[in-house]
């Protein structure tokens, strides 16, 4: 299990190498540029303040040169400075990132509920009106983007009930109503899509383990349904959906980028949304350094939680 998950751990490197390799180079061909953005903030563009400010930001070497600083930064744990902050990225990061992570905390408990749930009950009432609708239901969660959601509940919650979630963010150790009320709304808008996806997938797990020779060995013993549904085939089930429920946390913390701008929350995803428009590479390179390591690290929980669930599992 050690040389496994160190050999996970490796790949999970070489993988954040080629990722911030490709979107240092890329994000550098985008059109726009980080000196004209602020020069024309400022009303003064010309040549010679253009030169000097390449020059203050260190965007006047050739781009190898700058690849390898900032390589050589990360490698001693210096993700650089913010170009438009002028401050670390780390301690910009160590602030937003508590939001983030409680926005993508919140949304996955969402998904797991109401996904598990649901594809239970739809694989036990298999060919009933209940499954059908289930099922309507899961094809409407997958369609509808999570943005779209996010607007059509904000424009609900106003128009209907007259309600507007508190605007100004507190965290939850300072007012814990205030700030589940500003996070109940983008975490039902983040989690439904991928809910919808694990009852889809719970639904046929369950179906197939319950067709299964031990299943019905189970249930020629006298086992009651409940213990046959939830302890023997839920249970044998799961290993699928973990799977799905680990890469959609990866999605989940990715697309807290446009609901947190939605919604007005100082995590990390608006930061990086604000990074993209001022084209400030360091917080850009950051953040995918960090969602990157997040999701590699999900992964390898994941598979190590297989052994737990199945002891069958074993790996050389």
């Amino acid at each position: 299990m050690i040389e496994y998950v160190v050999r996970r751990i490796l790949s999970g490197l070489i993988v954040l190498f080629l990722l911030s390799t490709f979107l240092f180079f890329v994000m550098r061909a985008v059109p726009g540029d980080v000196v004209r953005l602020q020069l024309a903030d400022a009303g003064s563009v010309t040549d010679e303040r253009m030169a000097e400010m390449e020059a203050e930001l260190g965007l006047d070497r050739p781009a190898l040169a700058q690849y390898a600083s900032w390589l050589g930064g990360v490698v001693r744990g210096d993700l650089g400075d913010s170009l438009w902050e002028r401050r670390p990225v780390t301690e910009m990061i160590i602030e937003r990132f508590p939001v983030t992570f409680e926005l993508a905390f919140l949304s996955i408990v969402v998904a797991v509920g109401l996904g598990i749930v649901t594809g239970v009950a739809s694989a036990i009432r298999r060919g009933t009106v209940t499954d059908d609708g289930l099922r309507v239901a899961s094809v409407l969660g997958l369609s509808v983007p999570n943005f779209f959601l996010a607007l059509l509940m904000i424009t609900s919650a106003s128009v209907w009930f007259n309600w507007v979630a508190p605007l100004s963010y507190r965290r939850p150790w300072d007012d814990l109503g205030v700030n589940l009320q500003q996070m109940a709304m983008p975490a039902i808008a983040l989690g439904v899509s991928v809910a919808a996806a694990i009852a889809r997938l719970t639904r046929s797990s369950m179906l197939e383990v319950l067709g299964s020779d031990y299943i019905r060995t189970v249930r020629a013993k006298g086992a009651s349904s409940r213990l046959v549904n939830y302890k023997h085939a839920l249970r044998n089930s799961l290993i699928p959906i973990l799977t799905l429920i680990g890469l959609q946390f990866g999605a989940l913390l990715g697309g807290t980028v446009i609901l947190e701008s939605i919604f007005g929350l100082p995590g990390v995803g608006s930061m990086i949304f604000r990074a993209v428009e001022q084209r400030d590479y360091p917080v850009i390179q950051a953040g995918a350094i960090l969602y990157g390591t997040i999701f590699v690290a999900v992964n390898i929980a994941v598979d190590i939680t297989y052994g737990l669930i199945d002891p069958r599992i074993r790996r050389s």
